[in-house]
């Protein structure tokens, strides 16, 4: 991923197409290694293309992916199959409160000295 970022990093830089040079030069700007293998492959990989063109289409890619919402459709096919499963999203809520509940216990522990009082 960083040598994605160091390339796309040379294109927004106004280098439009960069070397595996231009790269190891951007990671170890940072401190970080790169592995020639993987500069080398990406450098192969998008040679003679648009990079915007790229990234459009990987966008269209992602979209097609399915990511979340998969918890609540679990739910709702358990609160249909039985009354036990409604049950559970109360638990949870509860749990929440708890949490809430123990911070602002914490916050009465320095008995009214704050440093900046």
């Amino acid at each position: 991923m960083k040598v994605v970022a160091a390339y796309l990093l040379a294109v927004l830089g106004g280098n439009i197409t960069p070397s595996p040079h231009d790269i190891k030069a951007i990671l170890s700007s940072v401190g970080a290694e790169a592995d020639d293998d993987r500069i080398e492959l990406l450098v192969s990989e998008v040679k003679g293309k648009d990079i915007t063109e790229l990234i459009a289409a990987g966008r269209e890619k992602l979209a097609s992916v399915p990511s979340g919402g998969g918890a609540g459709a679990a739910i709702a096919v358990a609160a249909t199959a039985g009354g036990g499963a409604a049950a559970a999203p109360a638990a949870v809520e509860s749990k929440k409160e708890e949490k809430v509940e123990e911070k602002e216990e914490s916050d009465d522990e320095d008995m009214g000295l704050s440093l900046f009082d």
